[in-house]
């Protein structure tokens, strides 16, 4: 039976007004965003075709939904307008064409920001005081949250500054960064309270908190993007307005860009896009802005959004899909994580069929069974997660739904399984019996900041351990080129460039050695720090909990891991068989306390662009100085690149001296 376009469109209508109530007044998403923007693609496609099929209540003809009854209702001065969307090359291309053939100028300049995935506000000062602040509503009305907006710490109460308009309404978002995300979620987990799916939902939900005192417990962070209603003076483009803006002391994205042509917006857009993962904040795309405010008044406005910007989206890392079934695997140390079997779905640029769960009360958190309809996230190239069930999808399940069940076995070796008291995770106790955490176990003491045995891959892992040429560590060493060269896939010179990197990794560092074991919790960092503390292997294994507790990065949890690997006679036949077939490394050298940074105390943050954060601890230990992994009152100096985020922003709460890369360098210059 065929579908008459106004029955479609009414369809269509319904169903987006669904979501968009759900998303914007109960900030709880039914649907991924990219399922919401097919949507509404297919509806304004619909209308473009059939104009009489628009409605007055059209998703269309409206921004977000309706403010919520419980807030004080505030008429915006000036409408809050969404931006139209692009999703290719193609798409930008005919924007451009748009702006070029109303302007008559083919030179023209944009301004490029990130597109922050947040709340969308207005804050207006009156006086330069912060008398006002409110959401966006649907676009004409909002609520009236100013009390919270007063609780977030980067927004001022009062701006700083000469030539302040007397009435100015500044837009911008309200999120959450990734790192208080996660810490504030795991502090709910940790007193069983309400867990929020994503930064977004979390801002939302505490932005319009009837009680602003808990507001002000919640780490939201505000970005000004543009202004409304203005009396007054300001700067002739939206990049000075912006500049302006920050001279004032409203925070501005340290990323924002002003390029000519849109090749240039091309390749701003795909180096951020690169960047994505190692912001401090969620981005969904790009925001590209006439950046001339003449020529924007030129280009006017539709309905809902300016002809004179518009948002590339970046490709969906949300998207929605069936669970088929639950694989439990098993992991270094014993740990069982169930992994979704998923129907597969292109999600962030891959084709995704499994997701990680991560434990038993994260399955029990969201309420998934098998056959249902789920919400899957990809970040970079972290493991996709299952983050949502589809609310009131049931139709999408499965009419086999059913839960999820875990072994009372391990499913490799068939081991006994164990939940330690007070824990989410469930292990097989089988230890290096078992074949799949042994295969784990060589996997971490190969890899490149272990170890470092280059061409020990998975495969061959397997393989080693499957024929019982490996039953641990230490077998490594023992491997002869008759027993490589026929395995498969392994011939004379593969076997031989094998055992050369075999040969090579005898000599290592303490450090390296001390990691390559995989102890757990015990990363890089704190397997340096143990070195530098006890000097020697010996004197940290036998060292006790309460002296363990006293290395820095070293807590009771961890001091407990140590010292029961310490003490388990595998553990300690496996490290004595290593010794014997020549696993060594040089003493650690002791910190002279000379040089021009002796004394002082350096934490390295953030993504650097001229070495690693490893080759910039060891240049600046090599100058006196101690370095450390996380910041205290006994931190002299933060070296932060790129995407550092809280270490930075706890290092200004201390008012500790921060420097970035380039004044590093010149320091490094000086003192080398």
């Amino acid at each position: 039976m065929t579908t008459l376009p106004v029955e479609e469109a009414a369809a269509l209508r319904a169903k987006i007004l669904g979501w968009a109530e759900a998303y914007f007044k109960r900030d709880a998403p039914l649907v991924p965003d990219a399922d919401y923007d097919r949507a509404m693609k297919q509806l304004e496609a619909l209308e473009r075709e059939f104009p009489d099929l628009v409605t007055p209540d059209s998703p269309t003809q409206r921004v977000g939904s309706a403010p919520l009854s419980e807030l004080e209702s505030v008429e915006h001065r000036l409408p809050m307008l969404s931006l139209d969307n692009a999703f290719s090359t193609d798409d930008m291309d005919d924007f451009h064409r748009r702006v070029t053939e109303r302007l008559g100028d083919c030179d023209v300049s944009y301004c490029c920001e990130p597109k922050l995935d947040g709340v969308a506000v207005s804050v207006v000062y009156e006086q330069g005081s912060l008398a006002l602040a409110a959401t966006r509503g649907d676009g004409t009305r909002g609520e009236n949250v100013t009390a919270n907006v007063r609780t977030i710490s980067n927004v001022p109460l009062m701006l700083s500054g000469g030539g302040v308009p007397r009435y100015l309404e500044v837009r911008g978002e309200v999120v959450i960064p990734r790192d208080a995300f996660e810490r504030m979620n795991a502090q709910a987990r940790a007193t069983n309270e309400k867990v929020f799916v994503n930064p977004r939902n979390a801002a939302a939900g505490s932005l319009r908190q009837l009680d602003s005192r808990i507001t002000a417990r919640r780490p939201l962070a505000f970005t000004a993007y543009s202004i409304g209603a203005v009396e007054g003076d300001l700067p002739g483009a939206h990049d000075a307005i912006l500049q302006r803006l920050s001279e004032w002391g409203l925070p501005i994205s340290e990323h924002m860009k002003t390029v000519s042509g849109i090749v240039a917006c091309d390749d701003y857009y795909e180096a951020l896009a690169g960047e994505r993962d190692t912001l401090p904040f969620d981005i969904d795309g790009i925001v590209f802005k006439v950046n001339g405010m003449a020529e924007q008044e030129r280009l006017g406005f539709v309905s809902r959004a300016p002809r004179w910007a518009i948002a590339r989206k970046f490709p969906a890392q949300e998207v929605s899909t069936q669970l088929l079934g639950v694989d439990f695997q098993v992991g270094r140390t014993g740990a069982i994580t169930p992994v979704a079997r998923l129907q597969p779905v292109f999600v962030g640029g891959v084709t995704v069929s499994n997701a990680t769960l991560h434990n038993a009360d994260e399955i029990e958190r969201l309420g998934v069974q098998v056959g249902d309809t789920v919400v899957v996230r990809r970040a970079g190239d972290v493991i996709p997660q299952i983050v949502s069930v589809v609310g009131g999808n049931t139709a999408g399940s499965s009419p086999e739904r059913g839960p999820i069940v875990f072994p009372g076995q391990c499913p490799d070796c068939g081991s006994h399984v164990a939940r330690e008291e007070g824990g989410a995770v469930i292990r097989c106790v089988g230890g290096m019996a078992c074949g799949a955490q042994l295969k784990a176990v060589v996997r971490h003491f190969a890899s490149r900041k272990a170890m470092d045995i280059e061409g020990l891959g998975d495969k061959l892992v397997d393989q080693l351990v499957d024929d019982g040429l490996v039953g641990s560590v230490a077998d490594i060493f023992r491997l002869s080129q008759p027993q490589l060269a026929a395995l498969e896939r392994m011939g004379d010179k593969s076997s031989d460039n094998l055992l050369a990197s075999i040969q090579l990794s005898r000599s290592t560092t303490l450090p390296k050695f001390i990691y390559a074991l995989g102890i757990r919790e015990v990363g890089e960092a704190t397997a340096r720090a143990l070195a530098n503390y006890f000097l020697e292997l010996d004197a940290l294994l036998a060292a006790s909990t309460d002296l363990l507790e006293g290395v820095d990065d070293v807590g009771p949890i961890v001091a407990r891991h140590i010292r029961g690997f310490a003490s388990d006679e595998r553990n300690q036949h496996v490290i004595a068989d290593l010794l014997a077939l020549g696993v060594n490394w040089p003493p650690v050298a002791v910190a002279s306390g000379e040089g021009p940074l002796a004394g002082a105390t350096w934490v390295v943050t953030g993504k650097l662009e001229s070495m690693s954060r490893g080759d910039a601890e060891q240049r600046l230990r090599a100058l006196g100085a101690k370095t450390a992994s996380s910041v205290s009152a006994k931190t002299s100096t933060v070296l932060a690149g790129p995407g550092a985020g809280s270490k930075r922003k706890k290092a200004e709460g201390l008012g500790i001296l921060i420097v970035d890369e380039t004044e590093w360098l010149a320091m490094l210059e000086e003192m080398e």
